[in-house]
């Protein structure tokens, strides 16, 4: 009897250390670059240069908050306040959805997005958009500077599996993983969810800004 209790209680355990993994996994919804831009509060085009720990105040129980701080050499901001960025802070680990291997040898450039805290500090997880510039699409770096701005009032909404449709005419139907199985596919590297004249929504592709003819409700 003794043994089972013992098994019984190693089982709890075990169960409440599984139970604590999972609580501190990060997990995200998938967004299209679109999505990222028009949710974040900063988006910058950015060099890594260095990273520390640092205390960031203290919780309820009056333990230090540890963050990471990234120095960062902005090279184009393309939304955000009007002054230079030059930390970004995330959690220090990505269990905890913290941003841990951007490379600091101010070698490689980044498109960072991210939110502002009440202290104008730019915060940032691995729920953000941040990727190397150099894999982005001609497009997405095109759209950054205007077009997806232009789209911040429409909703893009993600079809897992078909069928899907939409439910308003102010959506787009994003289908990369139905069609290609991949989240970052056509719709994600060259299209944009762009308003019309009538206030509905659709995918518009090309680098040029959208012409007039689009914009009033003739098919692109």
């Amino acid at each position: 009897m003794k043994s089972v209790t013992s098994c019984v209680g190693t089982l709890v355990v075990l169960i409440l250390c599984r139970v604590g993994e999972i609580a501190e996994a990060c997990s995200c919804s998938p967004v299209h670059p679109q999505q990222a831009f028009c949710n974040a509060d900063i988006v910058i085009r950015a060099k890594v240069v260095g990273k520390k720990e640092v205390d960031s105040g203290n919780d309820i129980y009056g333990n230090p908050i540890k963050r990471l701080q990234y120095e960062i050499k902005q090279i184009k901001m393309f939304k955000g306040p009007d002054r230079h960025i030059d930390l970004v802070y995330t959690a220090p680990s990505s269990a905890v959805c913290g941003v841990t291997n951007l490379e600091t040898n101010g070698k490689k450039e980044y498109l960072i997005s991210g939110k502002s805290d009440d202290n104008g500090k730019m915060h940032v997880t691995l729920c953000d958009h941040l990727m190397p510039w150099e894999s982005m699409s001609a497009t997405q770096k095109k759209s950054l500077s205007q077009r997806y701005q232009m789209g911040c009032d429409c909703k893009i909404t993600r079809c897992a599996t078909f069928p899907c449709e939409i439910s308003a005419p102010e959506e787009c139907l994003w289908t990369d993983w139905v069609t290609e199985k991949i989240i970052q596919g056509r719709q994600s590297d060259h299209y944009a969810c762009i308003k019309r004249g009538d206030g509905s929504c659709a995918w518009y592709r090309g680098v040029a800004p959208p012409k007039k003819e689009f914009m009033d409700v003739e098919d692109p």
